[in-house]
């Protein structure tokens, strides 16, 4: 076996190595987001946190906000969260709900 075919064997490996090992990584960090909106007025940890950008950490400070707070009047009130910010609401803003999903005519 020659020298270059040795590097391209080595690259072909490698490569395929990089394909099946990040692939899979990279598609489960891509942006989940449910099925249907999210009340977040009775919303658990795991459906909060299937939420985008929203993980552990911030889903049970959303349930800790509500048990100190009372239930959020408006989604905007989720910005009150720490760590909850506008960039981070704008992307939710159309995922959540505080009430009852308006029903369609």
């Amino acid at each position: 076996m020659t020298n270059f075919t040795r590097r391209a064997l080595a690259l072909s490996l490698f490569l395929a190595f990089v394909v099946f090992m990040v692939f899979p990584v990279c598609a489960q960090t891509q942006t989940k987001a449910p099925s249907e909106k999210v009340n977040i007025n009775t919303a658990s940890l795991v459906e909060l946190q299937n939420l985008p950008q929203i993980g552990p950490k911030i889903a049970q400070r959303i349930l800790d906000y509500r048990k100190q707070n009372g239930s959020f009047k408006k989604i905007e009130e989720l910005m009150k969260v720490k760590g909850i910010g506008e960039k981070v609401f704008n992307r939710l803003k159309e995922l959540i709900v505080v009430g009852p999903e308006p029903q369609a005519k």
